[in-house]
């Protein structure tokens, strides 16, 4: 079978590789070792996350990708379940840092808000201790595991791309590409296999000296009517995302929640929540890393989660309905990594847990590139 691009991988970065290609008008084929989609890609918020993604290049891509989730959602019939971000900040030492950020150019379109605004913006958000929030209209909130199945049913009616699911590719030598059930030329193959660190090309990604981050999260079910406004982050993220924690005022929130939140920092956990049609939130998360990790999701860290959610939602009552853990690759100093072993194949990995939010942009780099 011939193709104009071949593509390792149906994540979010394996499609968004085939939408670009597709657009350009080639023959695509995406090859994929599962019967569907299942990991990190379905596992997350949904949360197209550009503020506080690291400066520069990345943030340009998160900015560029939230638009293309706009442009794509209509065609798709995917539902924006809300857009936007509100972060909570608690601390007096956050208050410095978001005015940091703000004079940034990644402030643009966002503000600072007072304690009553915020309260009056997001109702249930705790005023004890409020000292007000950063707001943003950039971000937007899709349902992943109802997306990634439906972006590859769109490509595929709409577009042609092809889909090979439950197929393992077992060696590329572009053009020639051999799975364990067909044989392909591709004038151009895209891997993109995700947190497979040990497959295809692993001797490419030695080098980077690659880990993997394995995170837990919660479905819980709110009380009736409760609605969220926007995506709600806290204090701890402001540690967390490069994009605030590079800032030099970032380090006297730091050694604060070193102090203070010393559990919660123990466990990589800072908060997002987010909202599904069905009124529940998707809420975690924390971060543990090495080079394989136990597939056993602890209690103590989920009650470490739903106790920051507490901290800043008053919700009389909370049902947990769903518990899961995903793991994604990390790289300590890259957010993404582009490998080109030959003039025919890119290898292709998100390393910061930000497929989502700068997926969509990454992919028309590396195709403009090529």
């Amino acid at each position: 079978m011939n193709c104009d691009l071949l593509v390792v991988g149906a994540g979010i970065v394996g499609l968004a590789h085939a939408w670009a290609g597709a657009k350009r008008g080639w023959r695509v084929v995406v090859v994929e070792r599962d019967a569907a989609c299942i990991g990190a890609s379905i596992r997350n918020f949904g949360f197209v996350t550009v503020t506080g993604q690291q400066r520069g290049a990345h943030w340009r891509r998160a900015r560029r990708s939230r638009d293309l989730w706009a442009e794509l959602a209509p065609q798709v019939g995917l539902r924006i379940e809300h857009a936007g971000l509100l972060l909570a900040a608690r601390c007096v030492e956050s208050e410095a840092l978001l005015d940091a950020f703000l004079a940034t150019e990644m402030g643009e379109g966002c503000a600072r808000i007072g304690a009553a605004a915020a309260t009056a913006r997001q109702p249930g958000l705790r005023g004890d201790g409020l000292r007000g929030a950063l707001v943003s209209p950039h971000e937007l909130r899709v349902e992943s595991r109802d997306a990634i199945p439906r972006i590859a049913a769109w490509l595929a009616e709409r577009h042609g791309v092809e889909f090979r699911f439950g197929e393992s590719v077992l060696d590329v030598e572009a053009p020639h590409v051999r799975t364990s059930r067909a044989s392909y030329r591709a004038e151009r193959v895209a891997v993109c296999s995700g947190a497979e660190l040990h497959g295809l090309f692993a001797d490419r990604w030695t080098p980077h000296a690659l880990s993997l981050c394995q995170l837990q999260m919660l479905r819980v079910r709110p009380p009736s009517g409760f609605r969220l406004n926007a995506a709600l982050m806290a204090d701890l993220s402001l540690v967390r995302y490069e994009g605030y924690a590079a800032l030099p005022e970032a380090q006297p929130l730091l050694r604060r929640l070193s102090a203070e939140r010393r559990d919660a920092l123990a466990h990589g956990i800072h908060l997002i929540a987010v909202q599904s049609a069905d009124g529940t939130l998707v809420v975690g998360d924390s971060h543990h890393y090495g080079p394989v990790l136990p597939p056993f999701a602890s209690e103590a860290v989920d009650r470490l989660i739903l106790d920051e959610l507490h901290r800043q939602l008053a919700l009389p009552s909370l049902e947990v309905v769903e518990r899961w853990t995903g793991v994604y690759p990390v790289s300590a100093s890259a957010p993404c990594l582009v490998e080109a072993p030959d003039e025919r194949t890119r290898l292709v990995m998100v390393t910061s847990g930000t497929g989502a939010s700068t997926a969509f942009g990454l992919a028309e780099e590396v195709l403009a590139g090529w």
